[in-house]
């Protein structure tokens, strides 16, 4: 095992010797882009060089990262039977004073959204995210 700051790095193999090159055999699959960095940055961890930074199909954005937050808080809020207006007021410390208010607000539409998706997510949609899609 490698210890990385950005991740724990593990080669499985029978008997390596080192006079012997080592090989990666990577699927030519729709991932193919993202396996490849990660092995450029394994075999660079290898040579104890700095691994460099995470594939960008990897890395998250703040805003993508408060959005998968708030999914998880929401399908956790839906699932525990809050309602959707007791969830946005969590996720966006907001309350409304009228039914209609609430109804034509936004952050209704946005709510609604997150546990949607988040539900979509639970489903097997994280799959995507691991891809880096």
């Amino acid at each position: 095992m490698l210890a990385d700051p950005d991740g724990d790095h593990y080669l499985i193999a029978d008997a390596i010797s080192p006079a012997q090159p080592l090989a990666v055999l990577i699927p030519l699959d729709d991932s193919f882009h993202i396996r490849a960095e990660a092995a450029l940055r394994f075999q660079r961890r290898l040579f104890r060089r700095a691994a460099g930074p995470l594939p960008r199909a990897l890395t998250l954005t703040p805003r993508h990262r408060l959005r998968l937050v708030r999914m998880v808080r929401a399908l956790d809020g839906r699932s525990a039977g809050a309602t959707y207006r007791e969830i946005a007021w969590v996720l966006f410390n907001r309350q409304w004073q009228s039914a209609t208010e609430w109804k034509t607000s936004s952050i209704r539409a946005q709510t609604i959204r997150l546990v949607k998706d988040a539900h979509t997510m639970m489903r097997g949609g994280y799959l995507r995210l691991l891809a880096g899609r």
